[in-house]
């Protein structure tokens, strides 16, 4: 993929098996990269990991939450519900004109194949709420598995549903599924994330019975383009 400007993602509690598949993903497709964690040490680890697996030096960077939120473009949240609410308050300044794009699913540990709505209705909303007006949320990717992600061989066929209330906004997300050969669909307002964030919890009832990691959704009926 060749870029005219290249726009540096942050992701944010990148550490993990979903954030770490995302970084590998964006940086294979020559994005700028850095893997965001309250602890350096362990982003600095993560990122040493993608950088030897690409054969790339320097390509991908650790750094904390707050450094990696002030230096992107795009910042992409993928942070156990737990740590959603908190990890949102200590960036919330640093995101301000940006785009968040939220991948947290509000699993309920003791029963992550029982689908949990959270208070705000869906996560996507309530970091909406938080943040406020000045920060354009989108939420998206909640039904990739990571066990994809980090195939780079692995062919391409979970479709991504994007959510938000600004439609540029959108459009950018959906750039970034593409970028990665993914297809990414417009579904409507911010609300309707808790569709995608409630179909994981089905996700994993199916990958468990089948013995995988790669479950997805595929959109049907829409003419060829």
């Amino acid at each position: 993929m060749t870029q005219d400007t290249v726009l540096t993602l942050g992701i944010l509690g990148g550490t993990g098996r979903e954030g770490s598949g995302l970084a590998l993903r964006w940086a294979h497709a020559h994005y700028a990269v850095i893997i965001g964690s309250r602890d350096r040490a362990r982003a600095e680890a993560a990122a040493e990991a993608i950088n030897e697996k690409l054969g790339r030096d320097g390509i991908v960077h650790g750094m904390l939450n707050l450094e990696a939120a002030h230096a992107c473009d795009i910042a992409v949240l993928t942070v156990p519900y737990s740590a959603h609410r908190s990890t949102l308050e200590s960036v919330k300044d640093a995101l301000k004109g940006k785009i968040l794009v939220d991948v947290t699913v509000p699993l309920n540990p003791d029963k992550p194949r029982t689908v949990h709505i959270p208070p705000g209705g869906s996560v996507g909303a309530e970091a909406q709420a938080l943040l406020g007006g000045e920060v354009r949320v989108v939420s998206a990717f909640q039904n990739i598995g990571f066990g994809h992600l980090q195939d780079l061989q692995a062919r391409d066929e979970c479709d991504v549903l994007v959510t938000g209330n600004d439609k540029d906004a959108k459009r950018q997300v959906i750039a970034l599924a593409e970028a990665i050969g993914m297809r990414g669909f417009d579904a409507g307002p911010i609300e309707n994330a808790v569709v995608a964030e409630a179909l994981v919890s089905a996700l994993i009832n199916i990958n468990v019975k089948h013995k995988v990691t790669s479950a997805g959704i595929r959109i049907t009926g829409l003419p060829e383009t």
